[in-house]
Formats: structure tokens, C-alpha cells, sequence
């Protein structure tokens, strides 16, 4: 057991984590701040974001129109003055990246390229080819590197917050190459862990998107808000989750169906493949349903086609899908139309966060996708979400740095038995369990195939009250789990359990969200409630933890301001 202590920990090393720990030492040269990542940060999951970034960049756009886009995408679940402000502060975190070094796309005349993208009513995505993400990555991480006061604690995983007299004074974090916990102490901690999407069997996510800092929130008191609302994108590959970005699309590519037929004439017919992410992957699934999908070994799927646009636009832009299709297709998409389906790709619901990044836990901050802070609502358009972790991770960091230079020390005494209490945890309910017998594997799987079928595109009743009484059965199985794996170094074993622990906790406020909230509205589509009803739900959920019970949900009004209530139709 060791201490290290911080003025700001930020758990996470994305690009929400990373731009909060850059924005906190720029707001304050003289705080110490500590990151905590359990992967190398360019292991974060934002490597492998593609499309690009939204932000008003030209002078045809509009503060109003992005705004407007993306409250009606979220299907007036947004809070619009989080919105509001975010589209002001996204083209300043654009630029900011440019004079950081961000190798955007550029036009002739050296402009940064733009692209229309799902949702958007211009063209507003700026990017980096299709590797955006891991272009934007590698560069707040570099100008990280530049500041001294950046202290990084990587392949780290943080199983516990410390809350001392309802304040956040750190983690508890195992040492993945040495076994060994430790506490990490600060002044305010940032959680920027990314998403859950490992909670679902098709995802675009990687292993390591598995909910840790919303559970760590959730067990802390924090609520989870609108966790009802997940995000399915269209165009995923078959068996592989891999996704295929919306840039493909946005290029002008085309949605096919088995009849080769544009399909989404019927369902967005003034967007067609430009439509919200929510609405075509209801379309796709209705295709199949009809019988209008292609079958093959995988399920159905619907033919993705780029053969129109020409080699020499494909590898200037698309280069990337060219790579993925041959790598994992064996198909050249120049020559040959992309096997595509619906996958779960985004969570729009997350830790309860205010557009500060504030939870309800003093000194306590969330940004990024693990957060809520009222941006997305019940859809989120894509390429926002890129810009989501430049504007609220910033925003995070500064106010944390800001609390970080008023707030007392933390006393070691109590994080010194919260510490110890935190290690015989772990140890005795993984590592020295004798009576274990169910497998983990087994366990997960099951989860992810129970969540696909439960909460997937489209949920009923019936489906997500089965749902809730399969996760409850999984979590007594999880209590009997075995872990063969007993040694102290590069546990991975055990890092999966603590990692599937955290997964059926987020999991349950998933399934409970959905069935309380009988409405269709955004990402969340009920069969047996096929109508928006703003007269009831309004609102957003909020679930809270109980002990040994299904989680306690409240709901909050969401705020209002120039863009009333209308019908979503594009």
C-alpha cells in the first residue's frame, strides 16, 4: 500500500480526461495534478473514433442551427442551455486543437474541411480523414506531455472512490504491473472513463468500455441519468462490432436493401442516409423484420455502397474503411458494397453532471461519455460527441482546479482504513475465495446476449422485465464466481471480474430506466408505447443505488429555453 496525493485526479486518459487535465494546470500553473488510466492513454477508446467534430466553422452555419440540430436529435430531451453554450465553446476547442497541432483535413484554400454528417442541417464535422479520433488523441496527449505538473499513473485500475463527510478526497487504484493498491488522494477528481459498451455482445466498443466510472459513481450515492438511452449506430460489421463510420455516409454513400433499394426513402425521406442514428437503425430493423435484409452467417444485414464515389475520393477520405473492409470483410469498397447492421455504439445517459462538470458529491466531477451533462438527451447526433470531451472535459478541469485552490487537505487518517477496508475487498472476495464455482465467462456472456435481446433497437415490457430478472440471477452467480488466477502481477483474471462486477451494476439501471419510462422517445423505442408522450416524460431519469435491491429512480424537468417541444421528422 502506498499514497500519492493531487490538488486534481482525473480517472482516465481519453480525450475528455486529457483535455481536463491540460485545462486544470492551465487555469491554475501552480496545481498538482494526477491521472489515473488503466490503459496507456493511447489505448483510449477515442483512438478509434473516425467521423470528425462538430463545431461553426463557416460563416453559412449557425450558433442557432447547431443548436437546434442537436435538441431535435435529442428529441427535446437536451437541456438547451447546456446546449447552447456547448455550440459557442466547440469551435474555440477546434481551433485550439488546430494550434496544437491537429492534422485536419483541408480544403484548397486551407480551410479545415467540414462534412455533412446524420442530423446536421450543414455541413459542420470537421476531421482528420476517417481517423479523426486518434488524430485528436495523439495531440492532447503530446501537449500533455509539455506540462510538468502532470503526473500519470498508467495501467492503474480504480475500484473505489474515497468520500470522507460527503466530499470525493480520491481513489483507491491496483496497481495492474505490481498488484499492490494504493490510495491516490486529491483535492477533486475528475471521472472520464468512457462508456459501458462492453455490456452489450455487438458493439463498436472496445474491451475496456465497461461502465467502471459510472458504477464507481453510482456506488459513491451519485445518480445515473437517463441510462435508458443507448445509442445503436447502423453501420457496424457483422460478427466484429467494428464500426463503419457515418463519414461514409456523409461522402455520399448509400443504404441498400436486398431489393437494391434506397429504403430510407421511406422512413427519412428529406435526409435519406443522412437521417439520426436513432431512426435508421429503426428502419434497418423494420427492414429485416419485412424481409428485406441479406442474410448471412452472422444475421441479417443491409448493403452499405461507396462504388459510386471512386477510388480516388475513397482513399483520399475513406482511406481507413478501404483498410478495415480488406482486413476484416476481404472486400475491396471500391469495387464491392459494405455488409452492415445496426450495433451499440453510444451511451448517452451517464454520471449526473451539471455543465461544469459538478455531481452532487462535493469535489466529485464527470465529463465525457461517462457523464450526463444534459447535451445529448435521447439521441445524440454524431460528431458531437468529440467536441462533448474537448468543451465539458475543459470545463471540468478548470472549475476542478478552480475548487482544488480553496478546498482543506485531505487527512490521511480515515483514507488509511478506507484504504485497507478496500484491498481485503478485493482480496478476500476474488483472490482468496475458496468456494467459487461459476465461471466468469460464462457469466459475461450471457449478460451481453441478455442485453442485446432485452434493450437492443427495440424493447417491450415483456423483454426488459425478463431482462431485470435475468441480471438479478446474474449477479447472485457472480457472488459464487471463481477466479483461477491468484498470483499479484498483470491479473488480468481478476481485472475482468472487478470490470464484469461494474458491468451488471450499470446494466440494471439500463433495464430499470427503460421499463419505467413507457414512451418512445430519441434511442429509447417502445413497442407497446410507440408515441412521445411529453406530458409525462419530459423528464429526465435518475437511478440510484440500493442495497440488495433494483435501483430508486427520480425524475428531473429538463430545461427549456428558445426551442419548444415539436415533432421529430426529417
Amino acid at each position: 500500500m502506498d499514497f500519492e496525493s493531487y490538488d486534481v485526479l482525473v480517472v482516465g486518459g481519453g480525450l475528455a480526461g486529457l483535455r481536463a487535465a491540460i485545462a486544470a494546470v492551465e487555469a491554475n500553473p501552480r496545481v498538482r495534478v494526477g491521472m489515473v488510466s488503466k490503459v496507456y492513454p493511447m489505448r483510449s477508446h477515442t483512438v478509434s473514433a473516425e467521423g470528425g467534430a462538430a463545431a461553426v466553422m463557416r460563416p453559412e452555419d449557425s450558433y442557432e442551427t447547431h443548436a437546434f440540430d442537436t435538441i431535435k436529435g435529442s428529441d427535446y430531451l437536451a437541456d438547451q442551455e447546456v446546449v447552447e453554450a456547448f455550440v459557442r465553446e466547440a469551435p474555440v476547442e477546434i481551433i485550439q486543437m488546430e494550434h496544437w497541432g491537429c492534422p485536419w483535413s483541408r480544403d484548397p484554400d486551407g480551410k479545415i474541411s467540414v462534412r455533412p454528417f446524420g442530423g446536421m442541417t450543414t455541413w459542420r464535422t470537421c476531421f482528420a480523414a476517417d481517423k479523426s479520433g486518434f488524430h485528436m488523441l495523439h495531440t492532447v496527449f503530446q501537449t500533455s506531455l509539455k506540462y510538468p505538473q502532470i503526473a500519470r499513473h498508467d495501467e492503474a485500475f480504480v475500484t473505489k472512490l474515497l468520500i470522507e463527510d460527503s466530499r470525493c478526497v480520491g481513489v483507491v487504484a491496483l496497481d495492474i504491473r505490481t498488484g499492490r493498491f494504493d490510495a491516490i488522494t486529491a483535492k477533486s477528481v475528475i471521472l472520464a472513463t468512457g462508456g459501458l459498451g462492453r455490456v452489450y455482445a455487438f458493439t463498436t466498443n472496445g474491451n475496456i468500455c465497461t461502465g467502471d466510472g459510472m458504477a464507481l459513481a453510482y456506488r459513491a450515492g451519485v445518480g445515473l441519468k437517463d441510462m435508458e438511452m443507448v445509442q445503436f449506430h447502423p453501420t457496424g460489421l457483422p460478427f466484429t462490432g467494428i464500426l463503419i463510420t457515418e463519414a461514409v455516409r456523409g461522402e455520399g454513400g448509400y443504404l441498400l436493401n436486398n431489393e437494391g433499394e434506397r429504403f430510407l426513402k421511406r422512413y427519412v425521406p428529406n435526409k435519406m442516409e443522412l437521417g439520426p442514428r436513432d431512426i435508421i437503425s429503426r428502419a434497418m430493423i423494420t427492414e429485416f423484420e419485412a424481409g428485406r435484409g441479406f442474410d448471412g452467417p452472422h444475421g441479417k444485414y443491409m448493403h452499405l455502397d461507396v462504388r459510386h464515389l471512386g477510388e480516388k475520393m475513397i482513399d483520399r477520405k475513406l482511406p481507413f474503411m478501404r483498410e478495415l473492409g480488406r482486413e476484416f470483410v476481404g472486400i475491396d469498397i471500391v469495387k464491392d458494397p459494405i455488409p452492415v447492421r445496426p450495433v451499440q455504439h453510444y451511451m448517452m445517459g451517464g454520471v449526473d453532471a451539471d455543465i461544469s462538470g459538478v455531481t452532487p458529491i462535493l469535489g466529485l466531477y464527470a465529463a465525457g461519455e461517462c457523464a450526463n451533462v444534459g447535451l445529448n438527451g435521447g439521441n445524440r447526433l454524431g460528431s458531437n460527441s468529440l467536441s462533448e470531451c474537448l468543451v465539458f472535459g475543459a470545463a471540468a478541469g478548470r472549475h476542478a482546479a478552480q475548487y482544488a485552490s480553496t478546498a482543506k487537505p485531505v487527512s490521511a487518517n480515515p483514507v488509511d482504513a478506507m484504504l485497507w477496508d478496500e484491498a481485503r475487498r478485493v482480496e478476500s472476495g476474488y483472490l482468496e475465495k475458496k468456494d467459487g464455482h461459476e465461471r466468469m465467462g460464462a457469466i459475461r456472456e450471457e449478460m451481453q446476449r441478455e442485453m442485446d435481446a432485452g434493450a437492443g433497437v427495440f424493447r417491450t415490457k415483456e423483454g426488459l422485465a425478463k431482462l431485470i430478472r435475468q441480471l438479478g440471477g446474474l449477479r447472485e452467480r457472480f457472488e459464487r464466481v471463481k477466479i483461477e488466477d491468484s498470483s499479484r502481477t498483470f491479473n488480468t483474471e481478476l481485472l475482468a471480474a472487478l470490470e464484469l462486477d461494474f458491468m451488471l451494476e450499470v446494466s440494471q439501471t439500463i433495464a430499470v430506466s427503460a421499463l419505467a419510462r413507457e414512451e418512445s422517445r430519441g434511442a429509447h423505442a417502445r413497442r407497446d408505447f410507440p408515441e412521445r408522450d411529453d406530458a409525462k416524460f419530459l423528464q429526465h431519469t435518475l437511478a440510484f443505488r440500493r442495497e440488495s435491491a433494483r435501483p430508486r429512480l427520480e425524475y428531473r424537468d429538463v430545461h427549456i429555453t428558445n426551442f419548444q417541444p415539436q415533432a421529430r421528422t426529417y
